[in-house]
């Protein structure tokens, strides 16, 4: 089964421990073992989560020498982002035009000469 992009990062954004891991992750580049230090999980169940995080192309991992560390990927958080941003903009007129209409509503009520 395909699996969209969306759908990967959303996933992978779903779960605490992986948006803590992208957090830190956004201070900088960091080992797994560096990711784990804040965790009471397995260095295991850090991987998996990494792996995770890996195929929805929010981190990409290196190695040197014994080392592998995790880098923050931004360009699938622009596309979330992006993407939001759309349902943003509607719930933001949204707002708007039921901020006006309780306004009116409110004016309306205070007006002795306007009856509902």
């Amino acid at each position: 089964m395909s699996t969209d992009r969306l759908s990967l990062i959303f996933s992978a954004l779903a779960d605490p421990t992986r948006r803590a891991i992208l957090a830190r992750l956004s201070e900088g580049d960091a080992t797994v073992n560096e990711l784990a230090e804040p965790f009471d999980i397995s260095l295991p169940a850090v991987s998996r989560h990494l792996k995770v995080l890996e195929k929805a192309g929010l981190i990409s991992r290196s190695r040197s020498a014994q080392w592998r560390s995790s880098k923050l990927e931004v360009e699938p958080l622009r596309e979330a982002t992006e993407w939001m941003d759309k349902y943003r903009r509607f719930w933001d007129a949204s707002f708007t035009r039921l901020d006006a209409h309780l306004r009116k509503i409110q004016h309306d009520s205070e007006d002795p000469g306007v009856k509902p």
